[in-house]
């Protein structure tokens, strides 16, 4: 799916789905200002402006009938807890993971709401990853190559919780809309605690250079990888590989796929 800031972009691919997406983001505004990405907001104006693009294309009738019939899909919520919360650490001065994970939830809720009025009806929410089982989370904790950090995983379930039940409010009172709630942390754990069955080896760290601490970026041509990414869960210290996306994707397409219609 090409990305909505594409300036390549023709009138079909804007009919058929863009992205807004912007890598390292999250519902906390404190999340996009760290790392310098589009915040929800700004993600929020830049659907609008696609909006009025898409009616000069086909007109406004047939512009509701497309948002009302395409899948919205919102990922978030790992990043404000592994990076905002645990690792940079500035919102522990003012939250505990309750009073932050209630942030994080009233920020999504808000962001649904919004894209509801807009004309979204059918909109799946992806909950956070098992983020204490991330190599880079498992390195700046101490743990190493060692467990899964617990009171990581804590936190992401403590949100999810309060998600789901979110959602589930959301899609009984947005008339209309088909809220689903997409778990990820569930089958993401499922390879990390038994990566043979998935056809993996290696999940406690990325298959670029270390594996322990480099993301994004940092992961470049000057940086050595493994000899075999399929071997792997993770591409960096943080993101999946190929392979792993893959799994997760059949995962949660087979789940939750029916529930949006």
């Amino acid at each position: 799916m090409p990305a909505y800031l594409d300036p390549s972009l023709d009138d079909k691919e804007l009919l058929t789905g863009v992205s807004f997406a912007s890598g390292g983001t999250g519902y906390d505004p404190q999340t996009s200002q760290i790392v310098g990405v589009l915040s929800f907001a700004d993600q929020l104006d830049q659907f609008k402006e696609y909006i009025e693009k898409i009616k000069g294309i086909v007109g406004e009738e047939r512009t509701q009938y497309i948002l009302a019939n395409s899948l919205f899909l919102v990922v978030a919520g790992s990043d404000d807890l592994a990076n905002t919360y645990f690792t940079i650490g500035l919102r522990r001065l003012q939250y505990d993971i309750p009073s932050y994970s209630n942030l994080m939830v009233s920020c999504a809720s808000k962001f649904i709401k919004d894209i509801y009025n807009l004309g979204a009806r059918r909109i799946g929410v992806f909950n956070a990853a098992p983020i204490g089982c991330l190599p880079s989370q498992r390195t700046l904790s101490g743990n190493g190559h060692g467990m899964c950090v617990e009171k990581y995983n804590k936190a992401a379930q403590s949100y999810n919780t309060k998600l789901q039940a979110e959602l589930k409010h959301l899609h009984n009172t947005l008339d209309g809309s088909r809220v689903v709630n997409l778990d990820i942390y569930t089958p993401l754990l499922a390879i990390v605690e038994n990566p043979q069955r998935y056809g993996l080896e290696v999940v406690d760290r990325g298959c670029c250079g270390t594996g322990n601490i480099e993301v994004a970026v940092l992961c470049n041509q000057l940086l050595p990888t493994c000899l075999d990414d399929s071997k792997y869960l993770f591409w960096d210290s943080y993101h999946p590989t190929n392979k792993g996306y893959t799994i997760l994707l059949n995962e949660v397409v087979g789940k939750y796929f029916s529930d949006f219609f």
